[in-house]
């Protein structure tokens, strides 16, 4: 079974030290490229390393399941398992020359758990040590690589987790069982008065005033910007970026407004600012997550850029597009401010799940996900229905329905910046029928990515003025 996969170009092989190892413990294997066609027979195998005070613990399971960290502390007794800290797994890896976490107990003397669904199918696709690199295994032998190892079952089927992502008109009744659920006690009063949700502040009232307003001007608009002097500096800071490339000093708001970003961009980016701030940064987060208005500010901008690749008769608001970008992961802060004592277990299995989307995690944990809460609390606090939409079904490619371009437009961007390490969870490809229904090219949407990407020294900057 050591013949390696034929791909039209070179594939990687797997480190030396894995290809000895296996060879020494005299187990079959064949290598597998990422890229190509992986066996519908074969189980994908899942790895982490956890430690606590006790010391670390490899755990193997089902790709196509959720490691719940709570089955895995009731059945080993270790409360305080959390997943090895990035830079620690760095230098264990450094080690042994490998660029990814290999699913091999045999490499490591720390103790191993695997959920005994993992031995179900006939063969195992097990990480290599090298990024895009498979081993392809049989059942029987990788069992002999789990003498060691003790069985259990801790993980939950992804076939039982089915998060919200198309029925809105449930989100009330689903958000208030997640509250009650957490609260342990009915909820009687209605959904508003029960999440005790910060109000708007005085600016924010005042934006959307102006936005409902027709006969708006632009003198009118910076009036209000400058009655809040840290939100001025930002849009001229905004506006003064090197990534707009703006001739000449920018001197105001108004300057910002007339010669740079323009009243619709000017005016939207003031209330996604104004509302990201409303609820403060939460100080827990999954070790590896982008911080959030990194991944604000860079999906604004891809997202912006697609608009604008799109033909002009199918082209959505811009304005509204650039504020579902920077809005699009709000939901996060809300989970974090109406379920604080329960917002850290929701980071730590994030972490322990990397094949996973965060919307499978929340829906098992709280029964509710962040973008039916972020959504619920925009169309509370009154904003476009656009708005609301983008939040709401940004994780449905297949989303048909009112203001879908919305939705559709942050789908593609997140997706695309996934696969530049910006965001978590997977990166998927873009579909086809995505592409096509938003009518962009696929080498269009690559090249407004590549431009985005390529003004990161000036994203950056903007980013640096918000807390971390």
């Amino acid at each position: 079974m050591t013949d390696v996969a034929h791909t039209s170009e070179p594939t990687p092989h797997a480190p030396d030290s894995i290809r000895q190892l296996m060879d020494t413990l005299g187990i079959p294997y064949r290598e597998v490229s990422v890229t190509a066609d992986i066996p519908e027979h074969a189980q994908r195998v899942q790895t982490i390393i956890l430690d606590d005070s006790a010391g670390t613990l490899m755990v193997l399971f089902p790709q196509d399941q959720l490691l719940d960290l709570n089955r895995l502390s009731e059945m080993t007794g270790r409360s305080s398992l959390t997943v090895m800290h990035p830079d620690r797994l760095t230098r264990v890896l450094n080690k042994h020359e490998l660029n990814v976490l290999p699913g091999l107990p045999t490499l490591s003397n720390a103790p191993c758990l695997y959920d005994e669904r993992l031995l179900h199918d006939g063969c195992l696709l097990v990480e290599s040590g090298e990024q895009g690199v498979l081993l392809e295994v049989s059942t029987e032998d990788f069992r002999r690589l789990l003498t060691k190892a003790n069985p259990g079952r801790f993980g939950e089927p992804l076939e039982t987790i089915h998060p919200n992502l198309d029925r809105p008109e449930q989100d009330q009744t689903e958000i208030a069982r997640a509250v009650s659920t957490f609260t342990a006690r009915r909820i009687q009063q209605r959904l508003d008065e029960t999440l005790e949700i910060p109000p708007l502040s005085k600016t924010a009232e005042k934006i959307i005033k102006l936005r409902v307003n027709p006969e708006a001007t632009t003198d009118d608009l910076a009036g209000v910007v400058e009655t809040d002097p840290a939100l001025a500096a930002q849009v001229i800071s905004w506006a003064s970026s090197p990534y707009y490339a703006a001739p000449g000093k920018i001197r105001s708001v108004e300057d910002a407004i007339v010669r740079v970003l323009g009243f619709d961009l000017v005016i939207n980016l003031a209330l996604g600012l104004t509302l990201g701030k409303t609820l403060s940064l939460p100080k827990d987060r999954p070790h590896t997550a982008t911080p959030y208005w990194k991944q604000a500010i860079f999906s604004a901008a891809v997202v912006e850029g697609l608009a604008r690749a799109m033909p002009r008769a199918l082209r959505p608001e811009m304005g509204i597009s650039y504020l579902g970008g920077l809005l699009h992961n709000f939901g996060y802060l809300v989970l974090a401010y109406v379920f604080p004592p329960h917002f850290s277990l929701i980071c730590r299995h994030v972490e322990a799940n990397p094949h996973l989307d965060h919307t499978k995690i929340e829906q098992h944990l709280i029964g509710i996900t962040r973008e039916q809460i972020g959504a619920w609390l925009m169309r509370n606090w009154e904003m476009p229905e656009e708005l609301v939409a983008a939040l709401r079904f940004q994780n449905d490619p297949t989303y048909q329905g009112e203001h879908a371009v919305y939705a559709n437009l942050v789908y593609m961007a997140t997706h695309l910046l996934r696969a530049q390490g910006i965001g978590e969870g997977p990166a998927r490809a873009v579909s086809p029928e995505l592409y096509e229904r938003l009518g962009i090219k696929p080498e269009k949407a690559q090249e407004c990515l590549q431009r985005v990407m390529g003004a990161e020294a000036a994203l950056r900057e903007l980013v640096s003025q918000f807390p971390h």
